[in-house]
C-alpha cells in the first residue's frame, strides 16, 4: 500500500472502510457529527438545511478564464445572520467536504464567531477533493490546476462574486460586508496563505493548527508523539524500533522475517513497508481529542504494551522481549481487521508494485491521490524516522526517498525520478514562519504531531501581538476548532474565547470600503 499519508483522521472512519488506505498521517481537520435539528434564521424565518448544497461556477484556471469553470460545492448556514454581520468562509481543505457541515454551526469555532457576530458561516470545498472536479478524473493532466495558487485564488473568486442563498447574499461581498477566513491543519495554512497573498480581501482570519512551513523531512512529527504519548509507551516503541534498525544494519533478514511473522505480517515483503506498517499505531495519535476517553485506539495500543497482569509498567517500560510479544499480539488480535480486514498484508502495506489500485485510481473523490499530487510538488510533509542521535519511535529505514519514490509511482507521466517537492519556494512565496499579517488569529495545540510546522514550533520563538496574535493550548490537532474541546479542557476555552473577544475588537474596526481590485 503506499505511503500512508496521514490519516483521514475524521472521527467516526475506520481505517478498514479505506481499503488500501492511507490517509493516515494527512493534516486533516477533525470531523465532528451533523446535528440533526431545525434551523430557523434570527427573525423565526425556517432555514435550509445545513446539508443542502450549493453550486458556484468556479474558474478551471484562474490564469486563463477562457478555460471555462467546474461546480464547486458548498454548504451555507445563516440561523444567527442579521444585516451588518461577517461572512465566515471556510474549506476543510484535503477532504471530501461531504460530513464537515457542522463547522457552519456553533458545535464549532466558526458557528461560535457567526452567533457572536450575527454572521453567516460558509463551507465550500477543495478542488480536486470530494466532488468539486473541474474534470471527470485524476490524471496528471488534470492535476495540473490543483496547486496552492489555484485554492487560494478558487477563495477570493467565490468571496468577490458569489451571490449567496441568503436575504441580501448579493450584496455582501468584501468592501460591503467584512469577511472572515478560517480553516485548520492544510486549510489553516492555506487561511496563512490567502492573507498573504490577497490582503484586502479577508478582513480577519483564524488558522488552527495551521501547517504554514512546508518541510520535506518532517521527522518532528513523531518526535512530537514520543514526547507526549505516555513515557512506558514510548520506551517500548524505541526499543521494538531500534532492534528492527539494529537487524536492518546488519543485514540479518532472518531476524526481521521472526519479527515481520510476530506481527502476523510475515509475507510483506519489503522492509520498508513493514517499518510503514509500525508507524500505524503512532499515527493514531494524530485522531486524539481532549473529549476522548481510554477507549481511544491509541491507548488501547499502550494499553496492551504496558498492563501486564493488571500492573502497569513503569517509565521504563517492560523492555524488548515482552513490547515484541505484545505489540505483535496486539496486530494479530485487534489491529490487523481495524487497518486491514479483507486484505493481506503484502496487498495492504506493499508500495513497490505501481500496477496496483492505488497508484492507478484516477476516479475522482480519491483524497489520498489528490493530497499527494500536492506534497510531492509543492508542500514534502513526509513523515520519516529521525537522524540518529534523536529518539525513534520510528524507524530510520523510513527516509523521505521512501515516499518520493512512491510520487512515480503514482503520477508516471509527471515524475520519472523521485521528486524534491518545491517547499523552499513555497516558504518564500507565502512566507511561511515568517507570516505578519494584522487581524490573523494562530491557535495551536502543544500536543499536536504538526506543532513542528506552526508558528508555535519548539525553538521558533515567534513574537505574539495584539494585532496576530499566537496561542497555545493543551491539545491535540485542530482541537480548538471543536466547541467540545473547550468544555473538556479549559485550556482550550482560553484559547476560544481569546479567538472571539480578538474578532468582537476587530470587526468592531471594519468600516464599508470600494471592493478590492485583484490582479
Amino acid at each position: 500500500m503506499m505511503w500512508a499519508l496521514a490519516s483521514l483522521l475524521l472521527a467516526g472512519i475506520s481505517q478498514a472502510a479505506i481499503p488500501n488506505a492511507m490517509l493516515r498521517g494527512m493534516p486533516s481537520i477533525p470531523k465532528t457529527p451533523v446535528p440533526e435539528r431545525s434551523l430557523t434564521s434570527s427573525n423565526g424565518i425556517g432555514l435550509p438545511n445545513i446539508t443542502t448544497i450549493y453550486y458556484f461556477d468556479q474558474l478551471i484556471d484562474h490564469n486563463n478564464p477562457g478555460l471555462g469553470t467546474f461546480q464547486q460545492r458548498y454548504w451555507m448556514n445563516w440561523e444567527f445572520y442579521e444585516p451588518g454581520g461577517p461572512i465566515i468562509l471556510m474549506t476543510p481543505g484535503e477532504g471530501d467536504a461531504d460530513g464537515h457541515q457542522a463547522y457552519i454551526t456553533n458545535r464549532t469555532i466558526n458557528g461560535l464567531i457567526a452567533q457572536q457576530q450575527k454572521g453567516s458561516a460558509i463551507l465550500i470545498e477543495h478542488r480536486f477533493f470530494g466532488f468539486s472536479n473541474p474534470y471527470d478524473n485524476l490524471t496528471s493532466q488534470s492535476l495540473e490546476f490543483l496547486t496552492i495558487q489555484q485554492a487560494i485564488d478558487d477563495l477570493v473568486y467565490f468571496a468577490t462574486t458569489a451571490d449567496l442563498p441568503m436575504p441580501g447574499g448579493d450584496a455582501v461581498k468584501p468592501g460591503q460586508a467584512p469577511w472572515i477566513l478560517t480553516g485548520g491543519s492544510y486549510a489553516g495554512a492555506l487561511t496563512s496563505w490567502t492573507m498573504v497573498n490577497k490582503p484586502g480581501i479577508f478582513w480577519a482570519g483564524y488558522a488552527s493548527s495551521a501547517v504554514v512551513e512546508t518541510i520535506t523531512d518532517f521527522y518532528q512529527y513523531f518526535t512530537s508523539i514520543g514526547t507526549y504519548m505516555p513515557q512506558n509507551c514510548s520506551s517500548d516503541v524505541e526499543a521494538v524500533i531500534a532492534h528492527l534498525d539494529g537487524m536492518y544494519a546488519a543485514n540479518d533478514n532472518a531476524g526481521i522475517q521472526t519479527l515481520k511473522e510476530a506481527f502476523g505480517l510475515g509475507n510483506i515483503v519489503h522492509v520498508s513497508d513493514f517499518a510503514t506498517a509500525l508507524q500505524y499505531n503512532l499515527w493514531d495519535w494524530q485522531s486524539i481529542h481532549p473529549y476522548d476517553g481510554p477507549g481511544d485506539m491509541f491507548f488501547k495500543f499502550c494499553d496492551a504494551l504496558e498492563v501486564k497482569d493488571g500492573v502497569v509498567a513503569g517509565p521504563e517500560g517492560w523492555g524488548l522481549e515482552n513490547a515484541i510479544y505484545s505489540w505483535g499480539n496486539f496486530w494479530n488480535t485487534t489491529y490487523y481487521n481495524y487497518t486491514c480486514a479483507g486484505y493481506d498484508p503484502e496487498a495492504c502495506f506493499g508500495s513497490y508494485d505501481a500496477t496496483q489500485s492505488y497508484f492507478t485510481d484516477v476516479t475522482v473523490n480519491n483524497a489520498n491521490r489528490s493530497w499527494f499530487w500536492m506534497i510531492c510538488n509543492q508542500m514534502g510533509f513526509f513523515q520519516v524516522g529521525p537522524p540518529e542521535g534523536q529518539p525513534a519511535v520510528v524507524s530510520r529505514i523510513l527516509q523521505p526517498v521512501f515516499v518520493e519514490r512512491q510520487c512515480v509511482n503514482m503520477f508516471p507521466q509527471t515524475f520519472t525520478s523521485p521528486p524534491s517537492p518545491a517547499t523552499a519556494e513555497t516558504n518564500t512565496i507565502y512566507t511561511g514562519w515568517n507570516v505578519d499579517i494584522p487581524r490573523l488569529f494562530f491557535a495551536n495545540g502543544l500536543r499536536d504531531p504538526w506543532r513542528g510546522t506552526t508558528l508555535s514550533a519548539d525553538g521558533l520563538r515567534k513574537p505574539n501581538s495584539t494585532g496576530m496574535p499566537i496561542y497555545v493550548g493543551d491539545g491535540f490537532h485542530a482541537s480548538d476548532m471543536i466547541t467540545e474541546s473547550g468544555i473538556d479542557d479549559p485550556s482550550i476555552a482560553i484559547v476560544q474565547e481569546a479567538a472571539l473577544m480578538y474578532m468582537k475588537e476587530w470587526l468592531a474596526e471594519w468600516k464599508p470600503s470600494t471592493l478590492v481590485t485583484i490582479d
